[in-house]
């Protein structure tokens, strides 16, 4: 980078422009969970299974235990979880084929019509909200967050 660049990116980068992107980053996470919340109240799901639905949907059959460290939650809890959510058809537990004392998830068809449904919703609110912003403010919103979460995720 240039050193013209460099300075006017620390000039950017103040302790108040931090501040502002932490605030509007931690407020978009608030309502998109609201919304999210708002939307599962048309199905028979709560938050934690939905996040369970999701993980299982993207990762495929997992342990309890395997499940318990994405969600950050107890083993007994994701136990717990896991059972209403057997209950509700959602998922099953199937022995793994080549470890038969292993049980994996396994995410039904009922779960993953729901999980479909429900990110569907999301997808068209933030459609609704990014159809009032022109296509290149989209695609450089769309650029930086891909961005930031990559440095995020390398932490």
């Amino acid at each position: 980078m240039g050193e013209g660049v460099m300075i006017s990116l620390n000039n950017v980068l103040n302790e108040q422009s931090i501040a502002q992107m932490e605030k509007s980053l931690r407020y978009i996470s608030t309502i998109v969970k609201q919304k999210g919340r708002e939307i599962l109240n048309d199905y028979t799901i709560t938050p934690p299974q939905f996040v369970a639905l999701q993980w299982l949907l993207e990762y495929g059959d997992m342990t309890i235990g395997d499940l318990s460290n994405k969600m950050f939650s107890a083993c007994s809890t994701t136990t717990d979880l896991v059972d209403r959510m057997e209950r509700n058809h959602l998922v099953m537990r199937v022995k793994d084929a080549s470890d038969r004392r292993v049980v994996r998830i396994h995410l039904l068809e009922e779960g993953t019509r729901i999980i479909e449904e429900v990110v569907q919703k999301r997808q068209d609110y933030l459609k609704g909200i990014l159809d009032q912003m022109t296509p290149d403010a989209v695609a450089d919103l769309q650029n930086g967050l891909e961005k930031l979460y990559i440095e995020m995720k390398e932490e």
